[in-house]
């Protein structure tokens, strides 16, 4: 397995392994949609980064950081393919992210989430983001909740 870049070979899978995740987990809104049909326009061209895990040639897992503030990220657009969810690509990507970012000298890292989701709040929790007042207008219908990791 490796971690690499956004590639536009790949952009097809960032949009496919999200829709199944949100389909499975949640529904598909709007926003979402719009971000992973255009991750070019709202994540890349404002600064952003899309990783994807490789297995075989075979994309089986992403992440998004979106510009959130200014040397903030939000963490985003996680998801790993059916088959490989439980071999821990989850944990290696943020693992991942959170050695990008610091690299990097960004700030912080915030994420919404659905506290529905138990493994992926622990593992947030393992790694040090602590829970923050989330905001009334929230992009996603379905956060409930919203984290931050100070970086620096």
């Amino acid at each position: 397995m490796k971690i690499i870049p956004f590639d536009r070979k790949y952009k097809q899978s960032f949009y496919d392994l999200n829709i199944e995740w949100l389909r499975t987990y949640f529904y598909v809104e709007p926003f979402d949609e719009e971000v992973l049909s255009k991750p070019e326009a709202y994540i890349l061209d404002k600064g952003g980064h899309i990783f994807f895990v490789l297995a075989d040639k075979a994309v089986v897992g992403t992440v998004a950081l979106m510009p959130y503030a200014d040397n903030v990220l939000e963490l985003t657009k996680m998801a790993v393919s059916p088959e490989h969810r439980g071999q821990k690509i989850g944990q290696h990507l943020l693992e991942y992210t959170l050695d990008f970012a610091r690299s990097h000298s960004y700030e912080k890292l915030i994420l919404y989430s659905n506290t529905r989701l138990e493994n992926a709040i622990y593992l947030y929790r393992k790694y040090g983001f602590v829970e923050i007042p989330q905001e009334t207008n929230v992009p996603y219908e379905r956060s409930n909740i919203k984290m931050e990791l100070v970086l620096s």
